[in-house]
Parts: structure tokens; sequence; C-alpha cells
């Protein structure tokens, strides 16, 4: 017999009945019921009932020992009767009587239980994270995870793509997030800096010729930390070559589509080949988003014209000033409160707004201060117009046109959730395309990129040189799922004399390309072909199918939201000799930034 286990905890079944077994694992509960006791025992595989009467030699051992301890049992499989069959256990139809016991490890008094999914505090969570990832939610996440990267693996192999890994040690790019630098101790003063994606060497790998590239890519960025973003972080980064936005499209979305039907479990998926394309203007308009929420279905609408006239001075300012007067529907509200309708204006100033008008409308009276300014035939004409109801509320964001988009979005997100109305059950895909090549950068007072500087603008020179840079669109996609953004992505921009032109207008001289992008840039002046990728981010494809609201619960071993590993302690001071080593001195007190050198908008996917 195998010195521990014949059986994992998962596997036994009736068909075992009588046999002799062993098994091993961990004591997840104990139930004493006077003279009988019985043991749950959990491995990597499932549970399993153990029984120790007061004929049984490890009833004595098993009663001592703390939960969580590790034994190996030796036993007798036996049917349970009818009555104590547990249909919610693979091995309910089984427990075993145990006849020896060997007690491979005890555990110490918990920090935190096991069995059971109480909510503990964050610090407790990740400074014991081995026991939280014994937890059986924690633990089926990470499983989830495992099968997630080996279902994409498949995908992209049938595909044609092959793996190919990139370097983890780099040089420090001028664009996008802050990098983490590593000190050279063999280069004194000099630093290499971990990846934030893969993105100059899987492009340089097009134009070595492997024309279908991709790679489960860890990237890893310095920046700020929230629910669904880390440090360190996972993406399915792949690169084509010879390929249109259309072709990435039709490879993207099966592999996508096919992996989440597969751990759907019971949720319905967009289908391949029908994810929609929403332009960026449209969605910053209809959704005040570029990553909007499809599953739910209030749309916002620009009413402006109909307040360049109007009673309510307040609107009428701000659309002669430029801005714009956004409206979000509240569908079938004639039985809501007044205080629902401040709430949401509360809610709005609480976010830093300056606040979020309301019309109330009951049996086609309406109410509130917009509709008493604004009279009762200029309300008729704006809900004739956008097709509302006798009973149907509407919430007004006005501003500056990026300031009403952002408050509308938001709202739109708010009022759904108040009203119960986002569609449960479903992950809803669509790419978001034509993105602005360039912005006007309020505070540096000049034209910049929006989005990926490596990106082809659509209609290439041509429009570089004849058209104004806010009206030049890009090759640039993203794709989105339930208001994820996924990945974003682009076909990239191949051509040197394009890219130094695309660069120029954004105020870099061809120095300075030369300088901080060589070996992109030279690597194209020797024959590069038309190419474009994306990057879906793997923990954020994991997070949706497990159902969670943050990354943290499927990565195996998470930092805390101030980028702390609690259960190594990292970050940490090193020792005088290691920073002599590396020719480093460390400050006493950390310097606030003389300059802000890098930009934080993402230069990969």
């Amino acid at each position: 017999m195998h010195p521990y286990r014949t059986h994992t905890c998962g596997a036994l079944s009736a068909a075992n009945v009588g046999e002799t077994v062993r098994l091993s694992g961990w004591v997840h509960r104990k139930r004493d019921h006077g003279g009988v006791l019985f043991v749950d025992l959990r491995d990597h595989y499932g549970m399993t009932q153990i029984v120790a009467d007061e004929d049984s030699p490890a009833l004595e051992v098993l009663d001592r020992l703390r939960v969580e301890s590790v034994v190996t049992i030796d036993g007798v499989v036996k049917a349970r009767t009818p009555s104590t069959v547990n249909a919610n256990l693979a091995t309910g139809e089984i427990e075993v009587f145990a006849r020896a016991i060997m007690v491979q490890s005890r555990a110490e008094e918990l920090p935190m239980p096991v069995a059971g999914e109480q909510e503990y505090p964050e610090e407790i969570r990740l400074k014991h994270r081995f026991l939280d990832l014994r937890r059986e939610r924690v633990h089926r996440n990470i499983v989830l995870r495992s099968q997630v990267i080996g279902s994409l693996r498949r995908r992209m192999t049938e595909q044609g793509f092959l793996e190919y890994q990139t370097p983890i040690l780099t040089a420090s790019s001028p664009e996008g997030a802050r990098d983490f630098l590593v000190p050279s101790r063999m280069h004194p003063g000099k630093f290499y800096a971990l990846p934030q994606a893969p993105q100059m060497f899987k492009q340089m790998l097009m134009v070595s010729g492997f024309d279908r590239y991709f790679q489960i890519a860890p990237c890893f960025r310095d920046e700020d930390l929230r629910a669904d973003r880390s440090l360190e972080f996972y993406q399915l980064d792949f690169e084509m070559s010879y390929v249109t936005q259309e072709d990435i499209f039709q490879m993207l979305e099966p592999v996508l589509a096919g992996v989440f039907e597969e751990f759907a479990d019971g949720f319905t998926v967009t289908p391949a080949g029908s994810f929609p394309r929403i332009p960026y203007a449209e969605a910053m308009l209809k959704y005040g988003s570029d990553k909007p929420d499809l599953r739910n279905p209030l749309i916002i609408s620009d009413v402006s014209e109909h307040f360049v006239q109007s009673g309510f001075g307040l609107f009428e300012k701000i659309v002669g000033t430029g801005g714009k007067v956004r409206v979000i529907p509240a569908p079938n509200t004639a039985n809501k409160s007044r205080k629902f309708f401040d709430d949401m204006n509360n809610w709005a100033r609480g976010e830093g707004f300056a606040g979020l008008g309301y019309v109330t409308r009951k049996g086609g009276e309406f109410g509130g201060p917009v509709a008493k300014n604004h009279g009762t035939e200029g309300m008729e004409k704006l809900y004739a117009q956008l097709g509302l109801g006798p009973d149907d509320g509407l919430f007004f964001a006005a501003g500056k046109e990026k300031d009403a988009a952002k408050l509308a979005g938001a709202a739109r997100t708010r009022v759904a959730e108040e009203l119960g109305l986002v569609e449960q059950g479903c992950f809803k895909f669509c790419w978001i395309v034509d993105f602005p090549m360039f912005e006007y950068d309020e505070e540096l007072k000049k034209v910049d990129f929006s989005h990926n500087p490596f990106s082809m603008p659509q209609g290439e020179m041509e429009a570089l040189e004849t058209k104004d840079p806010l009206d030049i669109l890009a090759w640039q996609y993203d794709i989105v799922c339930n208001g994820y953004e996924l990945s974003s992505g682009a076909i990239r921009n191949h051509k040197p004399e394009i890219m130094y032109k695309a660069f120029e207008i954004a105020g870099y001289s061809r120095h300075e390309v030369d300088e901080n992008f060589s070996g992109m840039i030279n690597a194209f002046k020797y024959g590069a072909p038309p190419h474009g990728g994306s990057a879906p981010g793997i923990d954020r494809i994991v997070m949706l199918l497990a159902g969670e609201s943050a990354i943290r619960e499927v990565i195996a071993f998470p930092m805390n939201q101030r980028g702390e590993d609690l259960m190594m302690q990292a970050p940490t001071v090193v020792a005088p000799q290691q920073l002599r080593e590396l020719h480093i001195r460390t400050m006493d007190k950390p310097q606030a930034d003389l300059a802000k050198l890098v930009r934080t908008d993402n230069i990969g996917d």
C-alpha cells in the first residue's frame, strides 16, 4: 500500500464499499456525537467523512488534534444509511471507518478558520494567505485560473500561434506607466526595467518573421492599485503579421467567447462573430465610458440643443459657453419618492460633481426644478424626442463635454443598479473602435498621443499631413466585457516615416524617437510587415468567470492596496552590503518628484 494514500478524498463512491483504503489530508471539521467522532478529511480533490468510534484506535488521537492538522487514515469504506447520504458531496454515499491513524503534521491554533466562507479583514487574509487559499471559494478560483490559462493556450495553438518568451529585464521606456527599476551590479549607475508589456519585443518578433506569436506574459506597472489592477499581472499577449483590424477580430472572438462559454457555469455569452463594434465617440456619448456595460439598457442622450434658449438659465449658460447637457432616463419611476431623486443628486456631489439635475414625471405631470424652469412645452418636446413615457424620470449631467460625459456615465450605472435594470446571468462583449490618435493636453497645453503612440493612424501619412490632429482616428481597439476593459490593441505603425511624423505632431523630435525607441525604429528600417495584436488580461477574465469583484480573489499570492506582500513582508529594507554592491545609497526621507518625466497612460496592450 502507498505510504500516504490509495485514493484522494474526492474519489470514493458506493463502488468502493468494503474496501480497505488509505487517505491523507487536512482535518477540516470535527463533530463529536458522544463516543463517535465524525471528521471531514479534506485534500485538493474533495472531502471524505471519517468515522471513529470507541473501538477505533484513531478516536483518541483525532479527538486531541486541532482542525487543519494533516493526518493519514487507514480504514474501511462503508455505505451511509439512506437518511445520512449527503447529495451535495461527491463522496456523500460513503464514509470511512478509521482503523489506524498517523499524524503527519499538527496544526497550532488558527488565526482564521478554513471551514466556512466568513469574511475576514484583508490584512488577516493576506498575512495568512496559505490558509486563505485552503478555503473552498479561493481554492476553486485558483484552480479555475489554471484551467482558463490552459484553455487559452490550447485555443491559440489551434489557430496557428506559437508561444515565445520575451525578456523580463529590459530597458526603461519614457512612455507608459511608471516602471519598476532593477539596478545593475555589473554596470554601476544603470538600471534595467521590468516590462510593462512585451510591446516592443512582440513587434520585433513580427519583424523577425515569426508571424503568429503568443505568450501568457507577466507584466509590471508601478501604479496606484484598485480592485481590478495589480502591480504584477498576466495577459494573453499576442501579435500577428499581415493582418487588418478585421482579421484580429475574427481570430480573437472565438478564443474569448469559447473560453467564457467553457467556464460560464450557465451564463449566456455573446457569440463569436457578433461582438458589437462601437466607435469611441459613440461610446462616450451613449454610455459615458469607453468600457460600457451592455447589460445596462439605459442610453445617454445629448439634449444640449433643447437648452440653447431656455428658461433654465444655468443650462443655457453652460450650452452657450460650449458645454453639453446629457440625460439619463429613469424608466417607471412614478412610484419613487422625491428622496430617490434627491439621493442621486447627493451621490453625484459626493463623487465630486456639482450635482445631478432631475425631472420627475407621474401620469404625464412633470416635477422638479429643471421642468419648472424649462417649461411644460419644452419638456414635452424633449420627452418626445427621447421616446420617454408618462411615468419616466430623467437625470441631467451638464458641464464641459468630458465632465458631462463622465458624470452621465457614472449616473447611468448608478440609476440602473438602483432600479434593478442590469441584466444578470450573462457576459456581454463589445469592441470599442476608432479611438482618436491625438488629444489636447490641457495641463501641458499641447497635442499629445491619446492612447498608444505606436498605432497606425487611419489614413496613414496623408491623414497626418492634411488633417487636424484632433480629427485623426487610429487603428486602435479595446475589447470590453460587462463594463471591464479586457484589453487594448492596435494595428501597429510599422513605417518609420509615419512614426517620425506622428511623434513630431506630439512634440517629439526625430532624435528623441531614435534615442528612446532605438530598437523598434531601427528594426522597422530593415523591412517590417504590417502587423497588429492585443493582450487580454488573464486576471480580469478569471475574475469575471469566478463572479468576483476584485482580482486579488483570483491571484494566488496578491499584494494589498498599498503594494505590500504581508505574508513575505515585501518590500523590505536590504542589507547595506547589498546596496554597496549595487552602488546605491538610500535617502533618509523620500523627496518629492522634481518633474513628471513619464506619462501614466498605457504604452502596451
